[in-house]
């Protein structure tokens, strides 16, 4: 990834809208992703939680209707398996995530952003 920094972003989301404000008010390029409308790769998903220092569960909403209905908190699935589960269903996704090199954050509240700047 470039240093330019990336949002995984949701337009429908407050902490989303705050961060982007915040990116904007420093001048900061970024390069949008509409995570909803075009999920990550299973690769760029395994990279962004090894930026991040944290396993899919954790990157996970738990209090999305996926999550319960295809019943996500079972132990026994692997990392694949819930990596898979976030392509299928971006919602669960956690966000917003900021990528800037190899330094990245999520950024609730919107001000973490400012970590990786």
């Amino acid at each position: 990834m470039s240093d330019k920094v990336q949002i995984f972003y949701n337009p429908k989301c407050s902490k989303c809208r705050l961060t982007m404000d915040i990116l904007n008010d420093k001048g900061v390029q970024t390069s949008v992703v509409e995570y909803l409308n075009t999920p990550p790769s299973s690769a760029e998903l395994n990279e962004v939680l090894d930026l991040l220092g944290l396993e899919p569960r954790e990157l996970m909403r738990k209090h999305e209707v996926p999550y319960k209905a295809n019943n996500l908190d079972n132990p026994d699935l692997n990392r694949e398996q819930l990596i898979q589960a976030m392509i299928d269903n971006p919602i669960l996704i956690e966000r917003p995530i900021i990528i800037k090199g190899n330094k990245a954050t999520i950024g609730r509240p919107p001000e973490k952003v400012l970590d990786i700047l």
